[in-house]
């Protein structure tokens, strides 16, 4: 691994303009000096650099002086070669040393036939990549989610474990992360150097609370505020801010021993969706707890369906499992999960000062201070029967 790591002065990243990508592309920025070819979906270079630059503004990290380090290449991850020609593919692969695989399809309600071509056959040619050429590095972001199987309920999986089941995965985003994660591996045991990342779900900056408002559990919070219920669920939110997961990745994937490795970024210290609808009633907002079914009825029948952010995701919500005999959501309770083991990445982490945040009062607040400056939640949102703003933002 330390061969690679002095090479590094060209490094390749999928999936920049997402949230993570964009975070993780500011670590690389800040923790090396290497020139960054970011791939982007886009018709030119022009408007590549654009769309990067508007991503990092968004999320309020861009910096003017990161400008001559991005390089955009125009390129598709569901197409071969990802979108290149075969000259720019081959002159890529001999110019950059290392690859961060980032990019991804996350979507909840689509089927793995819909995301293969994206997250399967992408990594399939960012393994060519790497491959070709010169040998480099691959550092590959998976996803808890590869454990999504009954067969995993209650084990306790730690960094060593390997997916081994896939058949009663429900979700095919599920799915599709463990086939490329079996791609990886099998590339990294034919002697690819290869370092596997799998965060949780992956919430807000834990100082600036700047966050991913179209993601799962953001909906969730905002669409259950509009509502004014909550379901009744023993969930577990394994949520890791993006700040410890970017951070973590971009300095264990500099360190000479973690080549071969597979790392849990999830946190460690377990939060429960009972526990934020205690913080969320305690601290103004006046939601109850509902049964599943009863939230999930009113979320179908509410003229404002239109207008919530849990209206798209209803297919997902509503979804019952022939073979399971209950709703996605509820398969995702406590009982029916693994446990995940993050203790050999907490020690590979131990000298970085880098570790993950309490999901508590003070980050909830953090992060719902952030939803109300941007207008993600407003008082039209709210109930009728909400005068002011919750008493947190007091605090």
């Amino acid at each position: 691994m330390e061969q690679y790591l002095t090479q590094n002065k060209c490094l390749f990243l999928t999936g920049a303009t997402g949230f993570l990508g964009a975070f993780l592309l500011q670590e690389l920025l800040e923790q090396t000096q290497a020139k960054i070819y970011c791939l982007v979906r886009t018709v030119d270079t022009s408007t590549g650099i654009t769309r990067l630059q508007e991503n990092l503004k968004h999320y309020g990290i861009w910096k003017t002086s990161y400008q001559k380090r991005i390089v955009p290449i125009v390129g598709d991850l569901s197409q071969p070669l990802l979108g290149m020609n075969a000259d720019t593919f081959e002159a890529l692969a001999k110019e950059i040393d290392s690859i961060y695989h980032s990019g991804a399809w996350l979507n909840y309600l689509y089927p793995y036939e819909r995301l293969k071509a994206v997250n399967v056959s992408g990594t399939q040619e960012v393994l060519r990549l790497a491959s070709q050429s010169k040998v480099k590095p691959v550092h590959f972001i998976s996803s808890i989610a590869v454990f999504d199987s009954l067969k995993y309920a209650q084990k306790h999986l730690t960094e060593l474990d390997l997916p081994i089941y896939d058949r009663d995965i429900y979700l095919g985003y599920s799915q599709s992360k463990r086939v490329a994660e079996q791609l990886v591996t099998k590339a990294r045991d034919r002697g690819l150097p290869v370092c596997i990342y799998r965060p949780p779900f992956i919430s807000g900056h834990s100082q600036t609370g700047i966050s991913n408002m179209d993601d799962l559990i953001c909906r969730l919070i905002v669409g259950c505020l509009q509502l004014g219920r909550a379901p009744e669920l023993d969930f577990l939110l394994d949520l890791a801010p993006v700040d410890y997961v970017s951070r973590g990745i971009a300095y264990l994937s500099m360190q000479p021993d973690s080549i071969g490795k597979v790392f849990h970024l999830n946190n460690p210290q377990p939060f429960y969706w009972h526990q934020l609808i205690d913080w969320m009633q305690s601290s103004g907002f006046p939601i109850e707890r509902v049964a599943y079914h009863n939230w999930v009825n009113q979320l179908r029948s509410i003229r404002s369906a239109h207008r919530n952010p849990l209206s798209p995701l209803r297919p997902f919500f509503r979804k019952r499992l022939a073979d399971a005999n209950m709703t996605l959501p509820e398969l995702y309770q406590q009982s029916r999960r693994p446990r995940f083991d993050c203790q050999l990445t907490r020690t590979a982490l131990s000298e970085s000062g880098i570790t993950c945040p309490a999901i508590n009062a003070s980050l909830l607040r953090t992060y719902f201070e952030y939803f109300w400056e941007t207008g993600s939640l407003t008082h039209s949102d709210l109930p009728p029967r909400v005068s002011s703003k919750p008493l947190f933002a007091a605090a």
